[in-house]
C-alpha cells in the first residue's frame, strides 16, 4: 500500500498526484512498467499482383533492376495485424492519412463464415446448399488472445492496435473506430490516453437497425463511431443530408407548373454597397431597402451565368429574370425575390446522429453474405468527409472489404489486411468487380512469421542467438522476380551448430506433429511414418521439384541399407507452401523414379501452442487441377478438367451434395507469361450471386512465337487456393 503524503499539514491521497487513466490487468508489468506492443518487423512477400497489364509488369522490373522507385500499388494483405502493423511501420510511419477500423466489439464474435456450394453446371435445378466454415485454430488463437481474459485482455489487445496506428497516422491524420454499447464506452478512454482529449471530435451514432421488441431493457439498435485526429489541423469536407419531407412541405410551398416546389427568398443583404451591387435595377434600390441594403445572388448560381454576370450584379439580375428565376410582388415592379427550388440547396450540414440508411439486408444488391459487412455509404461518408484524392486509408480489419473498394471508387490508395483467409478471398472478387480497379497487390508475411517462429520456439535447445529476418523491397512492396532471399534445405553444410540443432528440433517436432517416426543419417528423408517416408519442408522455401528430384536420389541409395531403409515406395512431402508446378511435374519425375509422393501441408496451426497441446493439428494433401491445352497459331486455348479438393473442413452432408467437381471452384486467374515470378493476374473469373455460373475456359492470343510458361490458380469455396504450371508453344 502506497504511503500517505503529507503537504502543507494535510493527508494527501496516494492518488493524488496521479492522472485519470483507465488501468486493466496486464496493462503494467511486475514492475510497474507499461507493456508495450509486440514489434517484430517481418518482411512481406507479395503472392500475387492483380490486374496488371504485362507493359505495366515490364515497367516494375525495369525500374527495380534499376534501383528506382516502383509505382504505388495497393496492397490486400493476409496476416495476423499484430505482425502486420509493425511491419508497417519502417515504410508508412506518419504517412497514413486516414484510419477506419472495425474491430470485434462483442465476446460472441467469432470467425466463421457461411460457405456456398453453387448449383451444378448444366443443371437447371436448383441444388445450391450452403454450411457454416468454423474458424481455423488461428483463428481461434486469434480471438483467445482478445477476449481470454475478458474485458482485461481486450483493452491490452486494442490499446497495442491503437499505440500502433497512432505511429503510423500522418500528423493531419484521422482516426475513426467502430464499435457498440460493449465496449466504446471504454475504447473512448484508451483512445483519450493515446491520442489526447483535446483530439476528441465526435461521437458518431449510426442507427443501424429499425426497432425491435422482445427486451427487458431499451434495444440496441446503433453503432458508435468515435472519431479522433492526431492534431487540430486536419481535412475536412462538409457532408449534407437531404431535408426531411416535412421540412420541404412547409418551406417549400409553392409549386411549378412540373411539380417542381419552390419558395421566394429575398435578392438583397443587409449593408450598403458602391459597386454594381449597389446600383438600382428596374426601378428598385436596393440601398433604399431598410437601413439599407445590396444585390446579393446566391453563389451556386454562378456556375448558370455568364462570365460577365458573375463580376456585374445587374447583368446577373437580367440574366437571372430571362431564367424564370426573379418574382416580383407587382408586375415588374415592386421588390424582387428569387424562386429558389429544393434542388437548389445542398441539404442539411450532417450532424452526429447518423439515421437515413441502415445496415444491409440480406436481399440487397450490395450485400456479399458476410456476416460484419458495413454499407458502402457508411464508408464513402467517412472517406469524402476525412480525406482527399490520392491519400492513403489503412483498414486493419478487413472483413468484406467494404473500406477498400470505396477507397478503391473515390480514388484513394489503400491498406488492408485481415487473418481470415475467406476475407481475404471475398475482397479480393470484391474490388475485381470494380470497373477499372486498378492493379493491386496481394501479400502475407509467409516465410518470415514462420522464421520468427522457429527462432522463437526452438533457440532454447539449439542455444542459438535470435537472428534477424530481412530481404528486399521495392517501394511498392512488390517482390520483382529473383529478389527474394531464401535460406534452403535441411542441415546445409554451412550452417553453424545453432543453426543445424534448431533445424532438427524444427524438423522433430513437425514429425511428432505427422506421427513419425524421425530418421538419422539422411539429409532430405526426415521420418518414417507406416512404412512411408516422410521429408519436412524448410519453414522458409517452398517445397520444389528440385528437392523431389533430391529425395528421390536419397531415396534410391537408401534402399535395403540398414533397419531404416524404405519398406514401401512411398514417401510423403510436407511442406508450408509449394512451388507451382508441384502436383503435376513432381509426381512425373517421382513416378519415373519408382517412387509414389504425396503432398500434405503444413497446417498454420502448428505455430499455436495451445493447438498442439490439444492435438488439433491436421495435415491435409494438396488438391488436385486438371488443365487441358489446345493451341492454335498463336491461341492458346485453357480449359478446366478436373478439380480434387480434401475432405478438410467440409461437413459429410454438404461432400455428398456435390455431384461435379467444378462445384468447389468459386474463382480462378490466370499468369499467361509466368517468368518464375510473383503470379500475376492476368484474367480471371469468378462467382457472384448475380452470376453464379463459373467458364471453365478461356483463350489467350500471344504477340510472339514461343514457349511460355502458363500458372493457373483456383481459389475453392473456402478461400484455398491451388496453382497449377502447364507449358504451352505458339507459332
Amino acid at each position: 500500500m502506497a504511503e500517505r503524503i503529507e503537504s502543507a499539514g494535510k493527508i494527501q491521497h496516494p492518488l493524488a498526484v496521479t492522472r485519470t487513466e483507465l488501468v486493466w490487468e496486464g496493462k503494467y508489468d511486475s514492475a510497474g512498467n507499461r507493456v508495450a506492443p509486440l514489434r517484430v518487423v517481418l518482411p512481406f512477400q507479395t503472392v500475387e499482383t492483380v490486374n496488371e497489364s504485362a507493359a505495366a509488369r515490364r515497367h516494375t522490373l525495369e525500374l527495380f533492376g534499376q534501383h528506382r522507385q516502383t509505382e504505388w500499388r495497393n496492397r490486400l494483405i493476409w496476416g495476423d495485424k499484430k505482425y502486420v502493423l509493425p511491419s508497417l511501420l519502417a515504410e508508412f510511419a506518419g504517412k497514413v492519412n486516414l484510419i477506419y477500423i472495425d474491430p470485434p466489439f462483442d465476446t460472441g464474435a467469432d470467425f466463421s463464415f457461411t460457405a456456398s456450394v453453387p448449383n451444378r453446371p448444366d443443371d437447371e435445378e436448383d441444388d445450391a446448399t450452403s454450411f457454416t466454415k468454423e474458424p481455423s485454430i488461428i483463428e481461434h488463437k486469434a480471438y483467445r488472445d482478445t477476449w481470454g481474459r475478458g474485458l482485461d485482455s481486450y483493452l491490452q489487445w486494442f490499446y497495442e492496435t491503437v499505440v500502433l496506428l497512432h505511429e503510423l497516422l500522418h500528423e493531419t491524420g484521422s482516426l475513426y473506430v467502430h464499435l457498440d454499447w460493449h465496449v466504446a464506452h471504454y475504447a473512448k478512454i484508451v483512445l483519450d490516453e493515446i491520442f489526447g482529449k483535446e483530439n476528441f471530435r465526435n461521437e458518431i451514432i449510426w442507427k443501424r437497425t429499425t426497432s425491435r421488441a422482445g427486451s427487458e431493457s431499451y434495444n440496441h439498435i446503433h453503432d458508435t463511431l468515435l472519431f479522433f485526429t492526431k492534431s487540430e489541423n486536419y481535412p475536412w469536407a462538409v457532408q449534407y443530408t437531404n431535408y426531411s419531407d416535412d421540412y420541404i412541405e412547409n418551406s417549400f410551398r409553392n409549386t411549378d407548373a412540373d411539380g417542381r416546389r419552390y419558395r421566394e427568398t429575398p435578392l438583397t443583404a443587409p449593408g450598403l454597397r458602391s459597386g454594381y451591387s449597389g446600383k438600382a435595377w428596374r426601378k428598385c434600390d436596393p440601398s433604399k431597402i431598410g437601413n439599407g441594403r445590396h444585390w446579393a445572388i446566391p453563389g451556386y448560381m454562378n456556375a448558370h451565368l455568364s462570365k460577365a454576370a458573375q463580376a456585374n450584379s445587374i447583368l446577373a439580375l437580367e440574366e437571372l429574370e430571362k431564367m424564370g428565376r426573379v418574382l416580383w410582388a407587382r408586375e415588374g415592379e415592386g421588390r424582387p425575390n428569387f424562386k429558389q427550388y429544393v434542388e437548389d440547396l445542398k441539404g442539411v450540414e450532417l450532424q452526429s446522429i447518423w439515421n437515413d440508411f441502415g445496415a444491409l439486408s440480406s436481399a440487397s444488391q450490395e450485400s456479399l453474405s458476410y456476416p460484419t459487412q458495413k454499407p458502402e455509404a457508411l464508408l464513402q461518408r467517412i472517406i469524402t468527409a476525412s480525406s482527399d484524392e490520392g491519400d492513403l486509408l489503412l483498414d486493419c480489419f478487413c472483413g468484406s472489404g467494404t473500406s477498400a473498394a470505396v477507397a478503391e471508387k473515390l480514388k484513394r490508395r489503400w491498406i488492408t489486411c485481415d487473418l481470415g483467409r475467406f476475407a481475404i478471398h471475398t475482397a479480393r472478387k470484391r474490388l475485381l468487380g470494380i470497373p477499372g480497379v486498378r492493379p493491386f497487390i496481394v501479400q502475407n508475411l509467409g516465410k518470415y512469421e514462420r522464421q520468427l517462429w522457429q527462432q522463437q520456439e526452438f533457440q532454447g535447445s539449439a542455444r542459438a542467438s535470435r537472428a534477424s529476418v530481412s530481404a528486399p523491397l521495392t517501394e511498392s512492396g512488390n517482390v520483382p522476380r529473383g529478389a527474394e532471399h531464401d535460406t534452403r534445405g535441411a542441415y546445409a553444410p554451412q550452417a553453424n551448430f545453432a543453426a543445424e540443432a534448431r533445424q532438427r528440433d524444427y524438423v522433430h517436432f513437425i514429425l511428432g506433429l505427422y506421427q513419425a517416426k524421425p530418421l538419422n543419417g539422411y539429409s532430405w528423408l526426415h521420418g518414417v511414418k507406416g512404412g512411408r517416408m516422410v521429408h519436412v519442408g524448410a519453414v522458409d522455401a517452398p517445397v520444389s521439384v528440385g528437392d523431389v528430384a533430391q529425395i528421390a536420389a536419397e531415396f534410391k541409395r537408401a534402399i535395403g541399407t540398414g533397419k531404416d531403409a524404405p519398406k514401401t515406395n512411398g514417401v510423403d512431402l510436407l511442406g508450408w507452401d509449394f512451388a507451382f508446378e508441384m502436383n503435376e511435374v513432381a509426381k512425373q519425375q517421382a513416378a519415373a523414379a519408382n517412387i509414389q509422393v504425396r503432398f500434405l501441408r503444413i497446417p498454420h496451426d502448428a505455430m499455436d501452442k495451445r493447438a498442439v497441446e490439444q492435438g488439433d493439428i491436421h495435415f491435409f494433401e494438396l488438391a488436385a487441377l486438371s488443365v487441358d491445352t489446345k493451341s492454335d497459331k498463336r491461341e492458346v486455348t485453357l480449359k478446366l478438367s478436373d478439380f480434387v479438393i480434401p475432405p478438410d473442413d467440409v461437413p459429410e452432408d454438404v461432400r455428398r451434395t456435390v455431384k461435379h467437381w467444378s462445384q468447389w471452384i468459386d474463382y480462378w486467374a490466370v499468369d499467361w507469361d509466368n517468368k518464375g515470378d510473383t503470379f500475376h493476374n492476368e484474367w480471371q473469373t469468378y462467382r457472384t450471386r448475380k452470376e453464379p455460373k463459373l467458364d471453365l475456359e478461356t483463350r489467350h492470343t500471344y504477340d510472339a512465337p514461343g514457349e511460355y510458361t502458363v500458372v493457373v490458380k483456383v481459389i475453392d469455396i473456402l478461400g484455398n487456393d491451388t496453382t497449377k504450371t502447364v507449358k504451352v508453344k505458339v507459332k
